[in-house]
């Protein structure tokens, strides 16, 4: 049972929490490794992109990773034309020991509520990517009213929203 769901900015007293999160064995091929999700981060800012890595919270009990990105960065040549001027959720990953509990969901809707901010300025649509296979992620995004377009990030489908058009399911 979900008691306070909420984000919290990756910063150096959390960072181990985050880190110490995996994915089962299954699900490997699906989401990097959070270290490299925060690398990436890293790098992203480094190169005048945008990154908003968050830990994700049960009470203070750590289930999750969400990153969100925003454009695309310097370096990021082969991008697909949506992330340019567009939010994405770049990763999320909840811990094996607390998947199928409503996390993924909560996270999703608290992910939509941060991007409605506006924290880099205004933008027409909020897109992911995720790999053909995953069934799970599909299932999730599609229930928000994410759609896949057909174009494909690497090897990965694209699903957006359109974040003018009223408020999520």
């Amino acid at each position: 049972m979900i008691h306070m769901l909420r984000l919290e900015k990756i910063n150096g007293k959390n960072v181990w929490d985050i880190l110490n999160l995996h994915v089962s064995e299954e699900q490997k091929s699906f989401v990097a490794e959070n270290s490299l999700s925060l690398a990436e981060a890293y790098i992203a800012v480094t190169n005048n992109g945008y990154a908003f890595p968050f830990g994700i919270y049960d009470d203070e009990v750590p289930v999750g990773f969400l990153m969100v990105g925003f454009d695309k960065d310097d370096d990021w040549e082969d991008a697909p034309d949506i992330a340019c001027g567009n939010y994405n959720l770049w990763r999320l990953m909840i811990d094996e020991r607390y998947q199928g509990k409503g996390y993924g969901r909560g996270t999703v809707e608290l992910a939509l509520q941060f991007i409605r901010t506006e924290p880099c300025g205004k933008a027409e649509y909020c897109w992911v990517s995720y790999e053909p296979e995953n069934e799970t992620a599909r299932h999730l995004y599609s229930s928000f009213g994410f759609s896949e377009t057909g174009e494909k990030d690497g090897n990965e489908l694209i699903a957006v929203l359109n974040l003018q058009k009223g408020e999520e399911k």
